[in-house]
Formats: C-alpha cells, sequence, structure tokens
C-alpha cells in the first residue's frame, strides 16, 4: 500500500505553479520512515511549514497551544495553527500558492486535525490558492460508522462538520467532502492512495505506526479512542498521564474488580477487560489514587470502540451514582465538554438508555452513507 507522499514524484505536475508549503506533523512520513518535510523540501523547496494541535513535531500536549517558530533543521518558518490563530492570516496566506496537507489521520470526528484541513481550505478559497492533499489510509477502516451525525448546533473545533464519530472516510475523501458541499470551494486536488482496502484496519497493513499525537502512541489505543475519549467530557480520568491513555479509565472513586466484572457481563465484541489501580502523573485526579479498568483488543474487525466507550460510560454511572459527574464548565457556543465530543446533548440529557441512542444512530448512519458515496476514492 502506497500513500499519497510515496507517489510524489510521479505526481509532479500537481505541484507546478509556485511556491509550496506544508502542513504535517511527526506523522507525515513515507513507506520507509523519511519525513514528508525532507521529501518535498528536496523536491521543491519549501517556502514554509505549518502544524496542527500537538505541534510540527508532535511534542505538544492536548489542548496546549504551540507558537510559531524557525524550525532549526530546515530553518523554515513554522506557523502554528492551534495557538493565537487557527486559521491562516494574511501573513501566512502570502507565504506560499499552493499549500500541501500531510498527516496521518484517525479517523475520529473530535480529533482536531480536520478541523485544521477545513479552516485553511477555506482560507485558500477565499485567497485563490491551491490546496493539495496527499491521501492517507483511515487507520479505522472505511466501512464501519459509529457514533451519532453532529448537530450543527454543536459545532466547535472538537466537531468542525456534521458526520458521525467514526466516519470511515480517508483525510482525501473527507476533504472532498467538506470542499464540494463548501459555499467557497477552494481548489483541490488528491493525490489518491494506491493499494488500500476499506475493509482493512492499521494492523493489517504491514506497517510501522507512527503516531499521529503524544497520546496515541500505539494502534490499540488509537482504536479505542473514539469511544473511551468520551470520558474527557465526565471526572473520570481517561488513562491521560499513565502509560496506556484511551485504555485505561477510572476514578479514586472506582473500584476496579467490580468495575471489571460488570463491564465483562456485558459480552461486548471484541474487547476484553483487567482491573487496575494506577496514579495519574498528569491531567485529571493527577498523583492521585485511582481503580479502574484496563481494555484489551482481542478482534481488531469486531470491536466497536464507540459502543464499547458509550456502554461503559452508563455502566459507570449507573454503579456511581453519587460519584460520577459530567463537568460542568461550558465551552464553545455555551455548550459541555461530553455534547461536543458526542455532538449533541442526548448523552448529557440522559433521557435515552443506550439501546434508544444506538438505534438512533444507526438510522443517521443510513443518511450518511447516502450522502458520502460520492465523495469514495476506493
Amino acid at each position: 500500500m502506497l500513500s499519497g507522499i510515496d507517489t510524489v514524484r510521479e505526481n509532479d505536475p500537481r505541484f507546478k505553479g509556485g511556491r509550496i508549503a506544508l502542513l504535517t506533523n511527526p506523522s507525515g512520513r513515507n513507506k520507509d520512515g523519511k519525513p514528508d518535510i525532507d521529501i518535498l523540501n528536496d523536491m521543491f523547496g519549501l517556502s514554509c511549514l505549518f502544524a496542527p494541535e500537538h505541534g510540527i513535531r508532535g511534542n505538544g500536549n492536548a489542548g496546549e497551544e504551540m507558537s510559531s517558530f524557525t524550525d532549526p533543521v530546515t530553518n523554515l518558518m513554522v506557523y502554528s495553527l492551534y495557538g493565537s490563530h487557527r486559521e491562516l492570516t494574511e501573513e501566512m496566506l502570502d507565504s506560499f500558492d499552493i499549500l500541501v496537507y500531510d498527516i496521518q489521520d484517525v479517523g475520529v470526528r473530535f480529533y482536531t486535525y480536520i478541523s485544521t484541513m477545513r479552516g485553511v481550505m477555506r482560507a485558500c478559497a477565499k485567497a485563490g490558492k491551491k490546496m493539495i492533499v496527499l491521501d492517507r489510509p483511515n487507520p479505522l477502516g472505511g466501512t464501519a460508522l459509529e457514533g451519532g451525525v453532529l448537530n450543527k448546533d454543536f459545532l466547535s473545533f472538537v466537531g468542525c462538520y456534521d458526520i458521525p464519530v467514526r466516519y470511515a472516510m480517508t483525510p482525501g475523501e473527507i476533504a472532498l467532502m467538506m470542499n464540494a458541499e463548501s459555499e467557497c470551494p477552494c481548489e483541490l486536488e488528491v493525490v489518491p492512495l494506491e493499494g488500500w482496502n476499506r475493509n482493512d484496519t492499521f494492523h493489517e497493513y504491514g506497517k510501522v505506526w507512527f503516531p499521529p499525537s503524544v497520546s496515541l502512541m500505539n494502534y490499540e489505543n488509537t482504536l479505542l479512542y473514539p469511544g473511551t475519549c468520551l470520558f474527557e467530557g465526565t471526572n473520570l480520568s481517561e488513562g491521560r498521564g499513565t502509560a496506556a491513555p484511551f485504555r485505561i479509565i477510572g476514578a479514586p472513586f472506582v473500584d476496579g474488580d467490580k468495575l471489571t466484572d460488570e463491564f465483562m457481563k456485558l459480552k461486548l465484541p471484541g474487547v476484553y477487560s483487567t482491573p487496575v489501580w494506577f496514579n495519574p502523573s498528569a491531567s485529571k485526579h493527577s498523583s492521585k489514587a485511582c481503580g479502574g479498568i484496563l481494555l484489551h483488543v482481542t478482534d481488531y474487525h469486531e470491536v466497536r470502540p464507540y459502543e464499547t466507550g458509550l456502554r461503559l460510560l452508563y455502566l459507570i454511572k449507573e454503579m456511581y451514582p453519587n460519584d460520577f459527574e459530567f463537568l460542568s464548565e461550558d465551552r464553545e457556543g455555551g455548550h459541555k465538554w461530553i455534547s461536543l465530543l458526542s455532538g449533541d446533548d442526548r448523552i448529557l440529557d440522559g433521557e435515552l438508555g443506550v439501546e434508544e441512542l444506538l438505534n438512533q444512530y444507526c438510522e443517521e448512519h443510513r443518511i450518511f452513507n447516502k450522502r458520502k458515496e460520492s465523495y469514495r476514492l476506493y
């Protein structure tokens, strides 16, 4: 399987027409592990670099604002798009004619790279700049949908478009959708993948995992992330500050043995659990003794990560009604964090049970599948 960066030489004519900038991070590497920064700079002489959340070197924590700086390796200006400016300024737009996007995304709506991509697409459209997306596979596969389609009243930087949480599209495909459905589309080209099967998940590629952010250092964490990230909107630790973020879920009030026993009774496909005791070094409950659950993926195709996280959330809420809380702080648009992550207030309201929610999601998926069909490249 070849990603877009692996075929840039064969697609050389696409890159003609002016100064080239690159939006990337440490996941932007070719099949041999060579950084796209080096490849494109050697071929075309890049004019500047742009960095999403976590920075160009991937060393920024979740939500940490990054500053622009001069890269000491290439001497190129690196403009941060997760600092004081999340969209391209006039100064940034003046620095290039063609913007290349090459980031390994994870196929999850609230992972902010597609928000950054949408923002630069809009800016390129207004300024008459060309954008090229070097496509990469969706590591969660290209068929299974999970989670509700975002209600447009809940648009935010962790929910920039009305798609499901797990949307089963590549970066190139979602770029085509957002561009085509825009009132002001930009000049967009996608350098496609070669040899990707939509039914495959990352473990079948035979590739090295290049982490797209500091908390997703391996594929198992990434696969569970679409569901366990919901705990960011609660008073439970989602495992940040441990060796297994998004696999460890817990809090000081949780009995890991009891929670594991009850979770295993759910008999969810493709996932197993063991009790865990931990002291997070950062984030929620930092340096406090916590009990919880450690999730293990036993079948990469059968596991339903969003459903797993949703059922675990409802289970803990039921087991610890006096301790469990949704975070009360209002975020973008005056909404709670759990609502921005899930895309609406249905989980927060608590009026629907898990089965009712999943049934509603299925109907939304049926409609979304028809909508995204015309943007399929593979």
